[in-house]
C-alpha cells in the first residue's frame, strides 16, 4: 500500500506540474511560415561563378529547379524555384534530382506561393536510427530495455512539456532544472528497479551530486563572468518574437545541471546496486565495510565516467580546437574565451558531480542498510 502511495503521489505531482505549464495565458501571435515535404524533380539549370556575371559576387552557383509538394494543400503541384549556393558550405543545398527536401512556401494574398529549398528531408533517417536503438534495447535488454524506452520518452516529455515551456515564459532555468532533474530520477529509478531502498539511495546520491555540482559552477561562472551567450542559439534568443528577458546565464548553468544528471545518476546507481547485492549474499556484513565496498566500487566506476565526460565534450570541439592549432592560437587566448571557459566549466562540472556522488551513495546506502546484530 505504501509502494502504490508514493506511486500515485509522483504520478500527481508530474501531472499538476505539466498543467503548470499549460495553464497560463495565450501564447503571442507569430507568424507561422509554412514548411512541407518535396522532392526535386529536374534540375532545368545550373550556373557556375563564371557564368553568373555580376551576380558571382554573392553566390557561388544557381540552380533553377523544379521541384513538386508532397503535403499540404499544394501537394501534387509543382513549381519552379531558384536554389542559391554561396561560398558558405554550411549553409548551401546542393540537390540533385530525385532528392527529397524541406520546402519553404511563402503565401502571399492574390498570388501563387513563393517557393524555397529550405534544407533536405532528414527525419526519416533519424527515426530508421532511433527505431534501431529501441528495438536493440528490448531485443537485448528484455524487461528492463522495455523500461529503459519507458523511461526515456518520460524524460523527453518532462524536458519538451515541462521545463522548456516554463522557462520560455520567463521562470528561473535553474530552479526548474533542479526539479525537472529530480522528477527525472524519481521515475526513471521507480519505474527501472521499483521502489525500494537501492532506488532511494540513488535519487538522493544523485540529487546531491547534482545540486551541488551545478552550485560549484554557478559561483565559479560568476566568478569567471561567463555570458551564458556563448552559443548561436543562446544569441538568437535575444530576437525571438516573445520579448522574454531571459537569464542566460541561468540557462547556461540550467543546461550544465541537466547534462551532469546521466552520468551522475548511473554512478550512483551503480554504487547503491552493487552494495546491495553485497549485502543480500553477506547479510551479516558490518556497516563499515558495506561502506567501504561502496567506495571502492565507486572509485573503478569514477576513473572511466569521468573520462567519459570529459571526452564527449571534447569530441563536440574538435572543430573549435582545430581553428585555434590552424591559427597557432596561444594559450592564453584560448582558455580566456568565453566559449572555452564554459565548456572546460561544464565538462568538469560533470566529472565532479560524478565524484561527490560516490560517497554520499555510498553513506546513504549503508545506512538505509540494517546492520545485523
Amino acid at each position: 500500500m505504501r509502494k502504490r502511495c508514493i506511486g500515485l503521489t509522483v504520478i500527481i505531482i508530474i501531472l499538476c506540474l505539466f498543467n503548470t505549464a499549460y495553464a497560463e495565458e495565450k501564447k503571442p501571435d507569430i507568424p507561422e511560415s509554412i514548411s512541407v515535404k518535396g522532392k526535386v524533380v529536374e534540375i532545368i539549370t545550373e550556373m557556375t561563378k563564371d557564368e553568373l556575371g555580376d551576380e558571382a559576387a554573392i553566390m557561388e552557383e544557381k540552380q533553377i529547379v523544379r521541384v513538386e509538394v508532397e503535403q499540404g494543400k499544394y501537394k501534387g503541384k509543382q513549381f519552379i524555384t531558384e536554389n542559391i549556393l554561396s561560398s558558405n558550405l554550411y549553409y548551401n543545398i546542393h540537390v540533385k534530382e530525385g532528392d527529397d527536401v524541406i520546402l519553404y512556401l511563402e503565401e502571399t494574398p492574390g498570388e501563387g506561393p513563393k517557393v524555397f529549398i529550405s534544407s533536405f528531408d532528414r527525419d526519416k533517417y533519424e527515426f530508421i536510427i532511433i527505431i534501431i536503438f529501441i528495438l536493440l534495447l528490448v531485443i537485448i535488454g528484455g524487461k528492463k530495455g522495455l523500461k529503459s524506452v519507458i523511461t526515456l520518452i518520460v524524460t523527453i516529455l518532462i524536458i519538451l512539456k515541462f521545463m522548456l515551456p516554463l522557462i520560455l515564459r520567463g521562470y528561473s532555468p535553474i530552479v526548474l532544472s533542479i526539479i525537472s532533474c529530480i522528477i527525472i530520477t524519481m521515475i526513471t529509478l521507480f519505474i527501472i528497479s521499483g521502489f525500494n531502498k537501492k532506488s532511494y539511495a540513488t535519487i538522493l546520491g544523485t540529487a546531491v551530486g547534482v545540486i551541488l555540482a551545478g552550485a560549484l559552477a554557478y559561483i565559479i561562472g560568476v566568478l569567471a563572468k561567463l555570458t551564458g551567450l556563448s552559443s548561436e542559439e543562446a544569441s538568437m534568443l535575444l530576437y525571438i518574437p516573445q520579448n522574454i528577458e531571459f537569464d542566460y546565464k541561468g540557462l547556461l548553468f540550467a543546461g550544465i545541471i541537466i547534462g551532469t544528471l546521466g552520468a551522475v545518476m548511473d554512478v550512483s546507481m551503480s554504487v547503491a546496486s552493487s552494495m546491495n547485492e553485497i549485502k543480500e549474499q553477506n547479510p551479516s556484513i558490518k556497516r563499515k565495510d558495506l561502506i567501504k565496498s561502496g567506495l571502492n566500487i565507486g572509485k573503478d566506476v569514477m576513473g572511466t565516467m569521468t573520462n567519459t565526460l570529459i571526452l564527449a565534450y571534447t569530441g563536440t570541439s574538435i572543430p573549435l580546437l582545430l581553428l585555434f592549432m590552424a591559427y597557432d592560437t596561444s594559450m592564453i587566448d584560448i582558455l580566456n574565451l568565453d566559449i572555452i571557459a564554459t565548456e572546460i566549466i561544464r565538462a568538469v562540472t560533470g566529472s565532479i558531480g560524478i565524484v561527490l556522488s560516490i560517497p554520499f551513495t555510498a553513506f546513504i546506502t549503508g545506512y538505509m542498510e540494517k546492520e545485523e546484530k
